[in-house]
């Protein structure tokens, strides 16, 4: 039985296994079901062991779970954000300035304008002349009176868009640029108005509403009479001119820069520029002064040249339009020569509304310094370029061309009333051509042997507008509203007349002119005339020499302070040369051959 059952067994060993038989073979003792097979996941691309996939997973999960729990107590527990830097004080000022340009807006005014004792006015300007019956509602009161001077309204609304090219940023990082834009705007909106801007070809311009001479006896106009602009019931005569080469430079180029601040708007742009280009046309053709002797404008805003505005209105409108006819007539040297580009005098660098020269030079030196056109405006360039460097020599304090109150206060008018508003046009000038050197990679310039950073360009800038903000021997403030003490009896006749509900007439108002009390109304952000040359300051309402403010002179303060203002950011480089096309200077003419 034995032996048959080993042959039995091992000829059963003889047979092929399968897998199932083998497996129970080989399983250790005590493990009948042999060693586990490892299980793999397929995916596509590689197969991975079961195990490590679930555990992979398993990780991305749980990570991922945690993450949305962290950003979810992030999202809902309370904290607390650092609280931005306090604004600076020539941020704080330009909020006030601004708010000057509000107070002296003249017809319906817009809902939100933040004034409360002003209201609609001037509501039959022009249609009430029978000599021009058409509607020249709008635009701004000039200063303490109501009457609307064209020249330097188109001035300061130049500035205003010549700031806004340069700072937008600024604006827009203070919150004001929507302001801003709406001031300008409120004034070229007016200065379409007194032309026939839809027109290729015009023969007048109106220049003034309103009249101030009061030489010729005791008739109401704006001047003898002391109401408020919401009263008045008197004559609003029309100045229209025909030949005001001047004040159509003036206005070209205030039309000019706003279609650059205005190029996303393009049919109002367009709408600009077209008015631009027709002013400058008139004129170039109808030549003379807006402000003959014995005008009602030569008494008050009288222009000395229309040269300068000739310079300077084809330098915007070239920025305007690219159109190279403008660069050509800007850089000719016969108009630079005929502006007194050349031949200096006491008031060779004095910017105002009178004289643009300075502001052209500068300008034009911007062109050289970021695009170079190079041939035929190569030479005429450097001079403006060279020539602006020497201005801005003669406003530091190491060299004698203008004199100095002992509290610093540069005398650009040698000593004659009402000089803040020249002191913040030179600050503003001063501080954009240090910001076109350092755009430029430029650190400095030279004044005869010496070179001076731009911080010593922009420390004379500070050192002005600071004197403004109280900084100076009598520690007060010249803009209203602004510091701890400032003018109180400004000379304006909106602000020195409550509104009670009272309509005094012609001469009802002499009371509150006359007054002694502070005005009942605070004019935000007015700059007044400023002090005498010995730092001496008067507040007395009826010495517009001291207490009055000017639609110029905030403008010339709203750029100077936007300059300063905040983080030092620079200039746009850019958005000036926005019409400007590609330059590809031309090569000059070879020498003459040589002849022996």
């Amino acid at each position: 039985m034995l032996v048959r059952s080993v042959e039995y067994d091992r000829a059963a060993l003889s047979r092929q296994l399968d897998e199932t038989q083998q497996s129970w073979l080989l399983a250790a003792p005590g493990d009948p079901s042999g060693k586990k097979k490892k299980r793999y996941v397929d995916l596509g691309c590689v197969v991975v062991s079961r195990k490590l996939f679930l555990w992979t997973l398993g990780s991305v999960l749980g990570v991922g779970l945690l993450i949305g729990l962290i950003m979810l107590i992030v999202k809902t527990v309370p904290h607390r954000h650092r609280p931005p830097p306090p604004p600076d004080e020539y941020t704080l000022a330009l909020h006030k300035a601004l708010m000057f340009f509000n107070a002296q807006r003249s017809g319906p005014l817009p809902k939100h304008n933040n004034v409360s004792w002003r209201g609609n006015s001037g509501m039959k300007d022009g249609v009430s002349d029978d000599a021009v019956r058409r509607s020249l509602v709008g635009g701004y009161y000039d200063a303490g009176d109501a009457i609307k001077f064209n020249f330097p309204m188109s001035f300061a609304m130049t500035m205003l868009s010549w700031s806004v090219i340069e700072y937008s940023d600024k604006y827009e990082a203070a919150g004001e640029l929507d302001h801003v834009k709406g001031i300008i705007k409120w004034g070229t909106d007016y200065l379409l108005k007194t032309f026939n801007s839809s027109a290729d070809i015009i023969d007048r311009i109106v220049a003034q509403v309103g009249q101030g001479d009061t030489s010729k006896g005791p008739n109401p106009n704006d001047h003898y009479c002391w109401v408020r602009p919401e009263d008045i019931d008197y004559p609003r005569p029309v100045y229209e001119c025909h030949s005001c080469s001047d004040l159509a430079g003036e206005m070209a180029a205030a039309l000019a820069a706003a279609s650059i601040v205005f190029k996303d708007s393009k049919t109002y742009s367009e709408k600009l520029v077209h008015g631009a280009r027709t002013l400058f046309k008139y004129g170039r053709e109808q030549r003379g002064r807006y402000s003959p002797g014995g005008s009602d404008p030569s008494l008050f805003y009288n222009s000395t040249s229309y040269w300068d505005e000739f310079v300077w209105g084809g330098a915007w409108l070239y920025f305007a339009t690219g159109n190279s006819s403008y660069l050509q007539l800007a850089t000719a040297p016969g108009l630079a020569k005929h502006a007194g580009a050349f031949w200096g005098g006491p008031d060779y660098g004095v910017f105002s509304w009178d004289n643009k020269l300075t502001g052209a030079q500068v300008l034009l030196s911007r062109l050289r310094l970021f695009l170079s056109p190079g041939y035929p405006y190569e030479e005429i360039l450097r001079t403006f370029h060279n020539q602006t460097g020497n201005i801005m020599c003669s406003y530091l304090p190491y060299f004698t061309s203008f004199n100095r109150t002992k509290g610093g206060l540069i005398q650009l008018n040698h000593g004659r009333p009402q000089p803040l508003q020249y002191a913040v046009n030179a600050a503003f000038l001063s501080s954009l051509f240090s910001d076109y050197l350092e755009a430029a990679d430029t650190p400095g310039w030279y004044c005869g042997p010496n070179f001076y950073s731009t911080d010593t360009l922009r420390g004379f800038a500070k050192t002005q507008i600071d004197y403004i903000l109280g900084n100076n021997p009598r520690k007060m403030s010249y803009i209203v509203g602004y510091g701890k003490r400032y003018p109180k009896h400004v000379h304006h006749r909106g602000a020195s007349i409550p509104k009670n509900g009272v309509r005094y007439g012609c001469k009802g108002g002499y009371k509150w002119r006359d007054s002694t009390r502070p005005n009942p109304n605070t004019i935000v952000g007015a700059m007044v005339a400023g002090p005498d040359r010995h730092d001496g300051f008067r507040d007395v309402r009826m010495n517009y020499n001291y207490t009055e403010p000017t639609l110029a002179g905030n403008a010339g303060l709203v750029a100077a302070l936007i300059s300063l203002s905040g983080v030092k950011t620079g200039v746009d480089k850019n958005t000036i040369f926005s019409a400007v096309p590609p330059m590809f200077p031309t090569p000059p003419p070879p020498p003459a051959s040589w002849k022996p």
